[in-house]
Order: structure tokens, then sequence, then C-alpha cells
């Protein structure tokens, strides 16, 4: 009875050595597979990158084929500036020219009448305003021109009572009035007198009674010049200062004499100076100007919202005339 027990026993675990031996040869050869798989998936993967990253290349290979790209400092080092293309078409014709004072940015400050120079009120390289002084003068005829002034004054003024009453008079039937006619032409004829010795002492300066008188500035500007010292002598129309305003300038250009009749005022212009191009209006022509026998054209231009450099700056402007409708200009 104990050996069956015993070989039965023996039985049951043999059994169960095989069951764990078949168990963990199936778990080995589940965990050999699983990596296999994922293996395969990324290499699969990898390729089809590898051949979009080859695809995207040729791709970004034929886009910049032909195209060259610059940086905004690349441009400027060679040069490149980028215009717009205007409308209208004609013939572009190119002019040299300059800056130049205008005609009214420049004053030779003369003295009215003659006299001594009492005191110099400015200097070179200072600014002043229009109406500034700039010498204080002490004339003679500049004193008199005051006091015929205020003696004609004083004689309109006898002849204005003297009308008054005379029309008082006459309202009462004491005086005829032949009398009071008279009286108001000499009347009218004073006043005439001393509105004439005004403005002659006005046109010296204004003296005061001592006649001493400040010559003033014409224009707004800077001092370039003081002619005079004190102590000295300035004669009638003797130039005692000069006033300039540097920013009163404009440009001029020399043209054919044919291009006069193709170019008016209002004009576009596009102008190259010293710091770069800018845009300007035509503001005159002026056909055979006289500069030489060959009768030159002379254009005036200002600038469009840009300022101009110095005056003596040269300048080239190009001017287009005959515009065609419908048609193109390109900058050159």
């Amino acid at each position: 009875m104990r050996k069956r027990t015993s070989n039965k026993t023996l039985l049951i675990g043999g059994v169960a050595a095989l069951v764990i031996l078949g168990g963990g040869g199936l778990w080995l050869a589940t965990r050999s597979s699983e990596p296999a798989a994922p293996a395969a998936a990324e290499g699969e993967a990898g390729h089809a990158e590898e051949e979009g990253g080859h695809a995207e290349g040729e791709a970004a290979g034929a886009e910049t084929e032909g195209r060259i790209e610059l940086t905004t400092a690349e441009i400027q080092a060679a040069g490149i500036t980028v215009v717009g293309v205007g409308g209208g078409g004609g013939g572009e014709t190119r002019l040299a020219g300059r800056v130049e004072p205008m005609v009214d940015s420049r004053a030779a400050v003369g003295a009215a009448v003659g006299g001594r120079v009492e005191r110099v009120l400015v200097a070179p390289g200072q600014s002043v305003r229009a109406g500034q002084p700039l010498v204080s003068l002490v004339s003679g005829e500049a004193a008199t021109f005051r006091a015929d002034a205020d003696a004609a004054g004083a004689s309109a003024e006898a002849a204005r009572q003297a009308y008054e009453r005379n029309r008082s008079l006459a309202d009462q039937g004491i005086v005829a009035r032949q009398e009071v006619e008279a009286s108001r032409a000499q009347f009218l004829s004073a006043e005439a007198a001393t509105r004439a010795a005004r403005a002659r002492s006005a046109a010296a300066g204004s003296p005061n009674a001592s006649g001493r008188l400040s010559v003033t500035s014409p224009i707004s500007g800077v001092v370039s010049s003081v002619q005079v010292g004190p102590g000295g002598f300035v004669a009638q129309g003797g130039v005692v200062a000069e006033v300039s305003n540097p920013a009163r300038v404009e440009m001029v250009f020399n043209a054919p004499p044919a291009l006069a009749a193709n170019v008016r005022a209002g004009a576009p212009m596009r102008v190259t100076g010293p710091n770069g191009e800018f845009d300007a209006v035509v503001t005159g022509v002026a056909a055979d100007a006289g500069l030489s026998e060959s009768g030159a054209t002379v254009i005036r231009a200002r600038p469009s919202g840009a300022s101009l450099p110095p005056a003596g700056s040269a300048v080239t402007g190009a001017i287009v005339t005959g515009e065609a409708t419908g048609g193109m200009t390109v900058p050159s």
C-alpha cells in the first residue's frame, strides 16, 4: 500500500514539473518576439523620415534656385535703392545745379542819412530778427527832418483851429462864407505838408529831436559782417552791416533753351544731393536768363518736405517732359 502511494506522489510531481517547464518556455518565447515589431516599426518610420527630408531638401532647393536674399546691411553696402515706378512716361532730362541763397535771403543794410556812428549793437555771427537795431547814429540831417515834421505839425494845428473858429463865426453871421472856405483850404494844405514832413522823418529812421536814430535789419537772419565802428562816419547810403538767412535757400539748375517751353512752375523733379535723393517742385523757369551768350534756361526749384544742404552744394536733378498718357517712368 505504501509503495503504491509513493509511486502516485512521484507521478504527480513529474506532471507538475512538466507544466512549470512548459509555461516558462512559452513566457520566454513571448518576450523575445514582442520587441521585434516595434523595432521594425521604428526602422520603417526612420526610413520614411529620411525620404521626407530628402524630398523637402529638393523642394527647398527648387524654391531658392535663382533667388538671392540680402540683409538690410548688405543692401546698403551694395548701394541698392528701392524706388517706385512712376506713371506718365515721357523723356527724362538730367540737369546739373547748385544750392543758392534766395534773392530775399541777403541784405546789405545801409544808412538812410549820413551821420556819426554812436554805437554798434551787433557782432558778426549774431542772430537778429527783422526790425532789430544794428547801429545807432547821430545825424544833423536827421535832426532837421524831425524839426521840419514838428513844425509842419504845429502849422497844421494852427490852421485847424483857425478854420474851426471861422466856421463858428460864419454860423453866427459874423464872417463871410468866403473866409471860411479860405481857412479850410489853408488847413488842408497844412495837413498835407505835415504828412510829407513826417514821411521824410520816418524814411530817415524816425530820429528823435537830437537827431539820434537806429539803423535796423530788414530781415531775420545772421549778421555776416559789420562795416563800421563807433566814432566813424557813415555817408548816406553807406553799408553798415550785412545780414543773411541761411535757411532761405533754393536749387538753381542750368537747362537747355529748348527745355523752357516744356517745363512749367509746379512740375515735379527728382533731385540727388550730398544727403541722397528727394522730391522737388519747380518754382520758376527763366528762358534766356542772360547768364551767358548761349541763352541758357534757368530752372529754380524747392524741396518737397526735405531740407536742402548748405548754399554752394552741388545737386543733380531729373525732370520728365512730354508725358504720355498710360506710360510708365522708370527712375534711372
